[in-house]
């Protein structure tokens, strides 16, 4: 008999829980690259290109119910006509399937739920390229860095996402027994159990920058943990999450599961799907990352489910001194420009002490290091090849108003201009502006301005900076901060800092802030609660007698170098 789901990917499992659990990096989709990857399935990408062109004009059929008719809502900046055909259902109608799903997913049993997310990844993975191409043409980032945020990376994180969900699972105890002794009698005893209750539907947010890595984590922990989800991409890059769901709804098919615990939710911008969809009765868990202004109107009004948003806000760097000055501006120009802004640890803001700061090729000012940021810049975008390799296109006119706009707020230090694409015409290729702002200017630096638009901001004193960074960061949000110092003391007030405004800190890295994938797949959000936020446990208790025996707990899968008491099935109310 075929090994179930579980079975055939339990080893990798155990791999990636037990990482976890040491604090170590496993990266097994990442990790095998040539011919271990076409071993594995993975399609080369002269086969990729066929499959993509093979979809472009058409419908995308995927089954699900309340079709309403069909929508088209991409472009790509790269003149390549698109023009495919999503359905457009009902919100009310996905919504109501995927509850009418849940017995079954949640019956499935943590286990199998893990299993078969495993081996959606591994079909993602045999089509990494093409999602590669698809990210490409509908966020516009260059193909190399679409297929870093589309391809084995983004697979590797939501693969920690799995292993995550399944741990924290497997901590509550299914079954419970309690004896204590009575006054003058039989000691008492209660037998009972412990049952992980999710939450409800789901609804994943898409952003339209980074679809996958950003949406990955959220849509595999909503999948293990029980929760049914519905996919509301943005309009701009629907074709990356289409094909996740039209993976994910082959597999739960095979498997004798109901496709619709993943569905898609396309419609036109003007419809607003996805604040319908958000504040939907039925809607218990929402996930979100990108504006900060979306994510306070998800957080004000849908009121009835858990919001995970993340913002990516206001990016801040602060820089006190540096015993590498060169590579310090090598890093934020790569920050600066990488996929025209639109990374989510792009720098916004990066604050420095007008008096300038100390370094290893002597002191620095505030103007110096404007200037040498600037023609760090000029060199990294000199070459039209690298620099398409590095920026990519700009596919949201809201960009361009910006950079228009900013240029109006202060002193430029580096005006951003067109960049001319060698084998794209079409393409709207520009540079980074670097505007000059002063401390006071904090209703213009405290906006969340769209890619390629950064201010250096001059401050009394590197606490000045710090104390900037924890109020701005509060306020209104970010992914990261980075600080860049050779002092012990700074170093641990920035930590302070980071930790009060609940932000990610990066110190004295150059590479990490300008490409997070290339660290390890961090989840969003607040750690383990981004997975146990996602159920509840609920116990129940009875009389049992003191010399009976308890129960054996139902067979079920377990997990190496484990307590069987560990092990759990999900269940919803």
């Amino acid at each position: 008999m075929r090994p179930g789901p579980y079975e055939r990917h339990r080893e990798l499992l155990d791999d990636v829980v037990g990482a976890l659990a040491a604090g170590e990096c496993r990266r097994p989709f990442t990790e095998a690259t040539g011919q271990d990857a076409a071993d594995a399935g993975m399609r080369s990408t002269r086969t990729a290109g066929k499959v993509f062109r093979s979809l472009l004009g058409r419908p995308f059929v995927l089954g699900q119910p309340g079709a309403l008719g069909q929508v088209r809502t991409e472009s790509s900046p790269y003149g390549v006509a698109l023009a495919i055909a999503y359905p457009r259902c009902d919100p009310a109608e996905l919504v109501a399937a995927a509850g009418r799903a849940a017995a079954g997913w949640r019956a499935a049993g943590t286990y199998e739920r893990a299993g078969l997310a495993v081996e959606i990844l591994r079909r993602l993975n045999t089509r990494s390229h093409e999602l590669a191409l698809a990210v490409h043409h509908t966020t516009g980032q260059p193909l190399h860095a679409a297929f870093r945020a589309a391809g084995p990376r983004a697979q590797d994180r939501a693969l920690e996402a799995v292993a995550q969900a399944l741990a924290e699972s497997e901590r509550v105890p299914a079954d419970l027994r309690w004896e204590s002794a009575e006054r003058g009698g039989r000691p008492l005893a209660l037998r009972g159990t412990c049952t992980l209750v999710p939450r409800g539907v789901s609804l994943l947010v898409g952003c339209p920058d980074f679809p996958l890595w950003n949406g990955y984590p959220a849509l595999f922990a909503g999948l293990v943990t029980g929760n049914p989800v519905v996919v509301a991409p943005h309009p701009r890059s629907v074709l990356p999450l289409a094909i996740t769901v039209l993976v994910a709804r082959q597999v739960l098919a095979e498997a004798g599961h109901d496709p619709n615990v993943v569905t898609l939710a396309v419609a036109e911008p003007e419809r607003r799907v996805h604040r319908r969809l958000a504040t939907d009765p039925a809607v218990r868990i929402v996930d979100f990352t990108g504006s900060a202004r979306f994510a306070d109107w998800l957080e004000r009004h849908a009121r009835q489910a858990a919001v995970f948003a993340n913002r990516t806000g206001l990016n801040t760097v602060v820089v006190d001194s540096t015993d590498d000055y060169r590579g310090l501006v090598r890093g934020l120009a790569l920050s600066s420009c990488l996929c025209s802004g639109t990374v989510r640890t792009t720098p916004q803001n990066i604050l420095v002490p007008e008096r300038g700061f100390p370094t290893d090729e002597g002191h620095r000012t505030l103007r110096d290091l404007g200037a040498d940021l600037g023609d760090a810049v000029d060199r990294l975008l000199g070459h039209p090849a690298r620099a398409a390799r590095v920026l990519g296109a700009i596919t949201a006119d809201e960009v361009r108003d910006a950079l228009a706009e900013a240029a109006r707020y202060g002193p430029v230090l580096h005006a951003s201009g067109p960049v001319v694409h060698p084998g794209q015409t079409p393409a709207d290729l520009r540079s980074p502006l670097l505007v000059r702002l002063r401390a006071s200017d904090e209703p213009i630096y405290t906006r969340e301005w769209p890619g390629l638009v950064s201010f250096l901001v001059g401050t009394e004193s590197t606490s000045h900076s710090l104390a900037l960074l924890r109020r701005t960061m509060a306020r209104h949000g970010a992914l990261h901060a980075s600080v860049h110092s050779t002092d012990p003391l700074v170093l641990a007030a920035a930590e302070t800092a980071a930790l009060d405004a609940g932000v990610h800190l990066v110190e004295n890295l150059d590479d990490l802030p300008a490409d997070p994938s290339s660290a390890r797949a961090d989840l969003p959000g607040a750690g383990a609660h981004f997975i146990t936020g996602r159920f509840r446990v609920v116990r129940s208790r009875r009389h049992a007698p003191a010399t009976a025996p308890v129960p054996a707990a139902p067979d079920r899968p377990t997990v190496a170098a484990r307590s069987p008491a560990a092990t759990v099935a999900l269940l919803d109310v």
